[in-house]
């Protein structure tokens, strides 16, 4: 089979293409022959170093396919069954691979392998911050920024679906893309103020809560669109990770809070996976949220994937095709 690996961190140019063996299913995993593999930006922070893991290693949280084997114990799934995952472990890219079955969730009929590898991490991940680590409500402001990235496409419909007021922020050039996916507000923050937008907006009063998965770039001028208590969520590094961050800012911009989470804390019991992924799965299946998949790279081309994620040249949720 194909898989994608890399030796050692770096850019793009370490992701290698080679031939491996098809794996065997061990006790308590199932053989999936994958049929699509989603692309995330966590991928490249683990090829890049951001996030160490062992090398060598074969990147890929995220995928969809039918399962040809099971290994002994497995009871619940069986050879034919479509299923998809989204919180790893690593090892998506990758034609064919074996996964624990308690990690991987049996598809509806309405949902196809496509939509599902494109769906799963990014989705689950709005699941957890809109649905655990704030917990829209009703009425609540919120500030989500990128929009038009995949986890904001997916959060600004479920949130609008959550009867959120709903702020998106990106470049200029993504606009109408996030209005079109639950944002009833959209700045861009490459030609606007972020903080004097977003105060126009609530007459002054500030969002509950902001969604920042740009980080250094975003982090304090997102503070400051915060009101009084109110919560800042940073849950990714696209423009690079925060670091020195002054407790006093927090003090002076109203008494803030702050949370650095990450989806492997809210799914790392199989419970807790098995309800997201319904939630998710319900959500999509009753057409509240669409998934739209803007870019579909063989496999092969996994390098130059990284490449245009990295550069911000996609938008919304993009697979490899193995």
């Amino acid at each position: 089979m194909e898989q994608v690996r890399f030796y050692r961190t770096g850019g793009p140019e370490v992701l290698q293409v080679e031939e491996a063996p098809v794996p065997e299913p061990g006790p308590g995993e199932v053989l999936i022959q994958h049929e699509a593999i989603g692309l995330n930006f966590i991928d490249t922070y683990h090829r890049s170093g951001l996030y160490p893991v062992p090398l060598p290693a074969v990147p890929g949280l995220e995928g969809a396919g039918v399962i040809k084997k099971v290994g002994e114990g497995v009871e619940n799934l069986q050879p034919g069954d479509r299923v998809a995952y989204g919180a790893g472990p690593l090892g998506a890219y990758a034609q064919w691979r074996t996964m624990p079955a308690s990690r991987v969730a049996r598809l509806p009929d309405a949902i196809d392998c496509e939509t599902a590898a494109a769906m799963m991490l990014k989705g689950l991940t709005a699941w957890y911050l809109l649905r655990e680590t704030f917990r829209i409500r009703p009425g609540d402001v919120l500030l989500f920024l990128p929009a038009a990235g995949g986890v904001g496409l997916i959060a600004g419909q479920w949130a609008k679906a959550l009867g959120a007021v709903t702020i998106g922020a990106c470049s200029s050039g993504k606009v109408e893309k996030a209005k079109a996916h639950g944002y009833d507000h959209v700045i861009a923050y490459d030609r606007e103020d972020l903080a004097e937008r977003v105060a126009e907006i609530t007459d002054g009063r500030g969002v509950d809560v902001v969604y920042d998965g740009v980080g250094a770039a975003t982090f304090e001028s997102a503070l400051s669109c915060l009101k009084r208590r109110g919560l800042m969520v940073s849950f990714g590094n696209a423009s690079g990770p925060v670091t020195g961050v002054n407790l006093g800012l927090l003090a002076e911009k109203g008494s803030l809070y702050v949370t650095r989470p990450v989806l492997m804390d809210y799914v790392a019991e199989d419970a807790d996976l098995a309800r997201a992924s319904a939630e998710l799965f319900e959500m999509v299946a009753s057409g509240r949220v669409r998934i739209s998949i803007d870019q579909r790279y063989p496999l092969s081309e996994a390098a130059q994937a990284h490449a245009d994620l990295e550069a911000r040249r996609t938008t919304g949720q993009t697979i490899l095709l193995p």
